[in-house]
């Protein structure tokens, strides 16, 4: 359904370090800089982080969360575990099972560098 995600940073440099690490957990590549933005690409799609380019400071938004499926629960906490080390802050509650009309799943939540809310995700069997 998407091509791609882009959220905005005040601090383009600090971005890529922060997500180069978080999504390094998810087997993704370093991102590739293009001028003011950082592309993360994958066989699934498209994330960036771009630095606005109306010149306005980027701010996270109020609602949102940018979701990545991982592959099991370790690669869930693993991913966590990185986020918070590299400077992410834990939210929500903490990493775990999840029940709902979607069914079990296996999540942890953090904020990134600039307040963007992103949460892993692995789909338990069942």
């Amino acid at each position: 359904m998407f091509s791609h995600v882009m959220i905005g940073t005040n601090d383009l440099d600090k971005a890529k370090t922060f997500y180069d690490t978080l999504l390094g957990t998810l087997g993704v590549r370093p991102a590739r800089l293009d001028g003011h933005r950082i592309f993360y690409i994958t066989r699934s799609g498209v994330f960036a982080v771009s630095k606005p380019i109306n010149g306005e400071p980027a701010t996270a938004a109020n609602g949102g969360t940018i979701g990545f499926a991982c592959d099991s629960q370790e690669q869930v906490d693993a991913w966590h575990t990185t986020g918070v080390a590299a400077g992410g802050t834990t939210c929500e509650e903490p990493p775990g099972v999840r029940e709902g009309s979607t069914g079990k799943l296996y999540l942890a939540y953090l904020r990134d560098l600039d307040g963007n809310k992103l949460c892993a995700m692995h789909r338990i069997a069942g």
